[in-house]
């Protein structure tokens, strides 16, 4: 085994037992998110906010966080949508949603972070360390070997599936 292959093989071990945590919560957050246009896990809160007065329909959702909110009726000074009401004088918006649990919910922000979130930078070496262990992997078996002709093949199947699964 070449001294490159030797480095390669500690660094990939070793990488890999610290990324250990993180890719458990990955992984599971990631699942979960398959199921975020569910109402898997989530649970009914009711609130009420005291909000601008004199919003219109777009606004109101906007504040609350209520995407694609509707107004069903109004009723005086109050206007009813799906899953609440809003006082156009006192500005009171009384609704319910349905949130994740606390630890989910921040689970889910992983793969949420954009540049303005300092997970980011979580989020980009994590990547960088994905990609080494791609690389790495090529250096764990010489060229020459069965189980090496046998991974090559295995890697075009897994980019083969990934590539039907993207584009179908």
């Amino acid at each position: 085994m070449s001294a490159v292959s030797k480095k390669m093989r500690v660094y990939h071990r070793y990488l890999g037992f610290f990324l250990a945590g993180i890719m458990a919560i990955y992984s599971v957050s990631g699942i979960i998110l398959i199921f975020r246009n569910t109402d898997f896990l989530k649970k009914e809160k009711h609130k009420i906010e005291t909000i601008a007065t004199n919003l219109d329909e777009e606004a109101i959702g906007k504040v609350i966080k209520i995407k694609n909110l509707k107004i069903i009726k109004q009723q005086g000074d109050l206007l009813v949508f799906e899953k609440g009401t809003y006082n156009l004088k006192t500005g009171i918006a009384d609704y319910k949603v349905k949130e994740l649990p606390y630890i989910v919910s921040k689970m889910n922000n992983f793969h949420k972070a954009n540049t303005t979130h300092p997970l980011f930078y979580l989020n980009i070496f994590f990547g960088c360390s994905l990609m080494f262990f791609v690389l790495s992997t090529f250096w764990m078996f010489a060229p020459g070997t069965q189980i090496f002709k046998k991974g090559i093949l295995f890697t075009i199947a897994g980019v083969a599936i990934a590539l039907v699964l993207l584009f179908v």
